[in-house]
C-alpha cells in the first residue's frame, strides 16, 4: 500500500513541477532568464538550447543581456528570439544582445492571469486523475476492506495537499503578473 502512495505522490510532484515550468514561461513585467528555457537556436545544423550557447544575465529588473560564447552565433540567437512567441525585440551590438522587457498593460496582465488560471486548473485535473487512477489500483488490488478505506482516505489527503499547493503557486504568480 505504501508503495502505491509513494508512486502517487511522485506523480503529483511531477504535475506541480510541470505547472511551475509553465508559469516560468509566462512573461511578466520583470526580466527572467527562465523565459528562454524553451528557445532553440540553429547552431551548426542542430537545434541547441539558448542557455548552452550564451550567458544570460539580468543586470536590471527590465533588462536581459545575452552574451554568446561564440560571437558567430549572435545572428542565429537573435533570429531565434524574434521568431519565438515571447514578443521581444532583441538589440544586437555585435558582442551582446540586449532585450528590454516592456511593462505590461492592464489588458495583457488580465490575459496572462487568465492563462495562469487555466494552467493551474489543468494541473488540478491532472492531480485528480492521479487520485482516480490510484483509487482504482487500491480497489482492484488485494487489500482488505479496511486497507482500501485507509488507502483512499490517504490518497484524498494527498490530493487535497497538492491542490492547495497549486492554489498557492497560482496566487503567487497572479501577484507577480499584476504588480506594476
Amino acid at each position: 500500500m505504501q508503495e502505491v502512495k509513494n508512486k502517487a505522490e511522485e506523480r503529483m510532484k511531477k504535475s506541480i513541477g510541470a505547472l511551475e515550468d509553465d508559469f516560468n514561461l509566462l512573461r511578466t513585467g520583470r526580466a527572467s532568464a527562465a523565459l528562454f528555457d524553451k528557445i532553440r537556436v540553429e547552431y551548426y545544423g542542430s537545434p541547441t538550447p539558448l542557455n548552452q550557447l550564451a550567458n544570460i544575465s539580468i543586470p536590471e529588473a527590465r533588462l536581459i543581456v545575452i552574451q554568446p560564447f561564440d560571437r558567430n552565433a549572435i545572428g542565429e540567437i537573435e533570429k531565434a528570439i524574434q521568431s519565438s512567441e515571447l514578443g521581444l525585440n532583441p538589440n544586437n551590438d555585435g558582442k551582446v544582445i540586449r532585450i528590454a522587457i516592456p511593462p505590461l498593460n492592464e489588458e495583457r496582465r488580465k490575459e496572462l492571469v487568465k492563462q495562469a488560471k487555466n494552467q493551474a486548473e489543468n494541473a488540478r485535473v491532472s492531480i485528480r486523475n492521479i487520485r482516480r487512477d490510484v483509487n482504482d489500483q487500491i480497489k482492484n488490488g488485494d487489500f482488505t476492506e479496511d486497507e482500501q478505506k485507509k488507502g483512499t482516505d490517504d490518497i484524498q489527503k494527498l490530493t487535497d495537499k497538492y491542490v492547495e499547493k497549486i492554489g498557492e503557486i497560482l496566487k503567487s504568480k497572479e501577484q507577480e503578473i499584476m504588480e506594476v
